[in-house]
């Protein structure tokens, strides 16, 4: 069987709402390019009628290519999951709540013929909260302070791959996986683009305050080793104002005599072990949680059904096939 010219990856979760509209408009998007193509759409364990939806797409169309997982694993996992269904020369990453507007794919692909691995669809900061976008900017010029890739303000998961880039993507084994520096780390010859902010064309946004934060800490973390130079800082900073106070001390003693015997010595203790400890427990704490995550080689993801088996598996026990596939890409 010929493999499709492009392979679109969806990752949905609780897209029931939208999902139709999105399908028909990408539709509308891709059928003038004359080029063949897939729809791979990745259901991350939704809660509403996104799974039923995707198969009764399958079922109407054999373009149309859904797994779904047995619980949500995050939108990393989705991601992952598309890739590896994907069989296109050109793959491209957008969400189903039409952020990503479908009608820039042809312009993708358009960039991509003309040699380019990578082609990203910049969004701007258009009608976003004036704290969110601060914030933003903020963490942006911090991670381009520390981290050892270079990641774009606006420059997300919307963007085309070449078959060369996403295998170098599945050739990376970690199971903290950050997306936006993986797509930087890998490089190739990438071209980029600008469009409006697009809100979303219905249902509530998935990513609050706090999935936010922690994904900005597991971006600052995944590419970078800043962080536990920085506990190292702070623990010899602390030594160095012990040492500093100490001599305060000792000078006051000199000057004004002793007001409690064995304070100095024992405040100079206190706070000079305190900063190693700090330093020291910082270090180890950080290796040995990546190491723990890393060590107990689990799967990303557990697959629930796809359009090829539509066959259910036990809650929580993972399908043959998708243990035996992350063994084997491990």
């Amino acid at each position: 069987m010929t493999p499709p010219q492009i392979s679109i990856v969806v990752p949905c979760f609780n897209e029931s709402e939208v999902l139709g509209t999105f399908h028909t408009t990408l539709l509308a998007a891709l059928e003038p390019t004359r080029q063949t193509f897939e729809i791979c759409y990745v259901d991350d364990g939704s809660a509403d009628g996104t799974r039923r939806q995707l198969s009764e797409l399958a079922a109407a169309d054999p373009r149309v290519r859904y797994t779904s997982f047995s619980r949500n694993f995050g939108k990393e996992a989705a991601m992952l999951a598309g890739l590896r269904m994907s069989r296109g020369d050109a793959v491209v990453l957008m969400d189903a709540d039409l952020q990503h507007p479908p009608e820039l794919v042809p312009r993708m692909l358009e960039l991509h013929r003309h040699g380019y691995d990578q082609v990203v669809a910049q969004r701007d900061r258009t009608g976003e909260g004036a704290l969110r976008t601060a914030l933003s900017r903020v963490y942006y010029r911090l991670v381009r302070r520390c981290m050892e890739v270079h990641v774009v303000d606006g420059a997300g998961d919307f963007r085309l791959l070449s078959r060369h880039a996403v295998n170098s993507v599945l050739s990376l084994p970690e199971s903290n996986r950050f997306s936006k520096g993986i797509f930087s780390w890998i490089g190739f010859d990438t071209a980029s683009f600008t469009y409006r902010n697009v809100q979303r064309a219905a249902g509530t946004s998935k990513w609050g305050g706090r999935n936010l934060l922690n994904y900005g800490i597991d971006g600052l973390l995944s590419f970078n080793s800043r962080p536990l130079r920085l506990a190292i800082h702070t623990g010899l900073w602390l030594f160095l104002s012990a040492l500093v106070y100490a001599l305060w001390i000792i000078a006051n003693v000199a000057l004004n005599g002793v007001d409690a015997p064995g304070y100095t010595t024992l405040m100079t203790a206190i706070v000079a072990l305190s900063g190693i400890q700090l330093a020291t427990l910082g270090v180890i704490g950080e290796y040995v949680g990546r190491i723990y995550h890393e060590a107990k080689r689990r799967p990303h993801y557990v697959v629930r059904e796809t359009d090829s088996t539509r066959a259910s598996f036990p809650s929580g026990a993972p399908s043959a096939a998708s243990v035996g596939q992350a063994r084997t890409e491990r």
